[in-house]
C-alpha cells in the first residue's frame, strides 16, 4: 500500500511561486497521480492529474497556464510548480493516487483516488 507525503507549502505573496513535492512511499509508483485542494467548508478540488507515464497532464481551468505537475518515475516523485500565485489559491493541498486507466477519463474526481497523503497548507497573501 503506498503512503504519499506532501511537503513544499507556505506563505508567500500574491504573484509568487511555490513547488509543491510528494513523496509515494511502497507500492510501485504506477499510479495517476493528481493534486487537489481544499479550503474549509468546501469539498475538495481537483487542480491537476498526470498519466503514469508522464505524458498525459489535465489541468482545472482556473490554473491552467500557471501550474505545471510533473513526475520523476526513478524516484517516486510527484510535483506541482505553482507560479503567480492568487489569494484565492489558498488552500490545503493534497496529494493522490489513482489506479485507474488514463484514458478512462476518471481522475478528476476525488472519489477515483484511492490514497491521500497528510496535505501542506498553502497560503497567498494580497
Amino acid at each position: 500500500q503506498v503512503q504519499l507525503v506532501e511537503s513544499g507549502g507556505g506563505l508567500v505573496q500574491a504573484g509568487g511561486s511555490l513547488r509543491l513535492s510528494c513523496a509515494a512511499l511502497g507500492g510501485t509508483f504506477s499510479y495517476i497521480m493528481g493534486w487537489f485542494r481544499q479550503v474549509p467548508g468546501k469539498e475538495r478540488e481537483f487542480v491537476a492529474a498526470i498519466s503514469r507515464n508522464g505524458a498525459f497532464k489535465k489541468y482545472a481551468d482556473s490554473v491552467q497556464g500557471r501550474f505545471t505537475i510533473s513526475r520523476d518515475n526513478a524516484n517516486a516523485m510527484v510535483y506541482l510548480q505553482m507560479n503567480s500565485l492568487k489569494p484565492e489559491d489558498t488552500a490545503v493541498y493534497y496529494c493522490g493516487s489513482n489506479s485507474r486507466v488514463w484514458y478512462s477519463g476518471r481522475y478528476v474526481s476525488g472519489y477515483d483516488y484511492d490514497h491521500w497523503g497528510q496535505g501542506t497548507q498553502v497560503t497567498v497573501s494580497s
